[in-house]
């Protein structure tokens, strides 16, 4: 199973995402080919409904805590909540990666 699959696994377990995508980004940084090292998630969960974006990101980290404590070197996150989603529509784009 890759990395992606497992965060995928594990984000859908802990918070029953209605929207989630598992973006790797490996390839856009100075890394090996075929690297998983740095991931983009967009998760969109009703468990998000009253909690402010620091919560929502502990959230995140815990059910990834294995990953982000071994092969995982970045972790951009953007949690919404359905009608937040519904508003917005898509996360914003990731920036260029400064090293390569």
């Amino acid at each position: 199973m890759s990395l992606a699959q497992i965060i995928e696994t594990k984000l859908t377990q802990a918070l029953a995402p209605t929207h989630l995508e598992v973006n790797n980004e490996s390839h856009m940084h100075n890394v090996p080919p075929n690297s998983e090292t740095h991931f983009k998630v967009i998760v969109v969960s009703e468990h998000f409904s009253g909690q402010r974006l620091l919560a929502r990101h502990r959230a995140v980290n815990q059910a990834l805590a294995d990953e982000l404590a071994g092969g995982v070197h970045a972790l951009a996150m953007h949690t919404y909540t359905p009608e937040e989603w519904q508003a917005q529509g898509a996360a914003p784009d990731s920036p260029k990666c400064r090293g390569g």
